[in-house]
């Protein structure tokens, strides 16, 4: 009888711990599953956060662009309104000078005030312009370029538009009507320190002043 039950309480000792032993197991699987779950969602989780940032980057690259394409355009356009009104106002200015200035000047070689062949035909369309308009004074300026001083050019200045203002006369134009002056080197019309603005400095200017 008693070893009966000695078997009987081994077995049941068995069963326990198999059951147990199974039991343990089970809950082991579950946890290394459930792991492997969480990691997994983890994982998703990153990915989806990778291409969330990554479609904000490139939304911000694409805006970026549109941006500096516009202001790109906007530069060019303002630029291209900048240009246009410098040219109009440069041809209102011309159309002022040519209205105010009718008479065009001429021009003398270095240190000289003998008028040259080409300024000749110059003078002789603005004796017809004079003579044309008997209510217009003229004030015949001498100027000079920037070498020499001060004082040798206003001298120059003053021979050069005495002979402009000799040779109107001599084409018909009355001496009433013309004055001269000089302002030597004081006005250039070129900046420049080269031949090319020497040139256009030495010079006689005709202003015009309707009595």
């Amino acid at each position: 009888m008693k070893k009966n039950l000695t078997w009987i309480g081994l077995l049941v000792v068995l069963v326990f711990s198999f059951s147990m032993f199974a039991g343990c197991a089970e809950k082991k699987a579950v946890v290394k599953e459930g792991a492997a779950q969480d990691q997994q969602i983890a994982s998703d989780q990153a990915a989806k956060e990778d291409a969330a940032r990554l479609a904000r980057e490139k939304a911000a690259r694409e805006e970026a662009d549109r941006l500096a394409r516009e202001r790109a355009e906007r530069e060019a356009a303002e630029r291209l309104a900048r240009e246009k009104a410098s040219k109009e106002q440069e041809a209102k200015v011309e159309a002022a000078t040519v209205a105010a200035d009718p008479l065009k000047d001429i021009y003398f070689d270095f240190d000289k005030s003998n008028i040259r062949p080409d300024a000749r035909e110059v003078l002789k369309a603005n004796a017809d312009y004079i003579l044309k308009n008997s209510a217009a004074s003229i004030i015949v300026e001498g100027h000079c370029d920037e070498r020499g001083t001060a004082e040798y050019n206003m001298a120059l200045g003053q021979r050069r538009a005495q002979e402009a203002m000799k040779y109107l006369v001599n084409l018909g134009v009355k001496g009433s009507a013309l004055k001269a002056i000089s302002y030597g080197k004081e006005r250039p019309i070129d900046p420049g320190h080269d031949e090319a603005a020497w040139a256009k400095n030495r010079r006689a200017h005709f202003a015009v002043k309707i009595k």
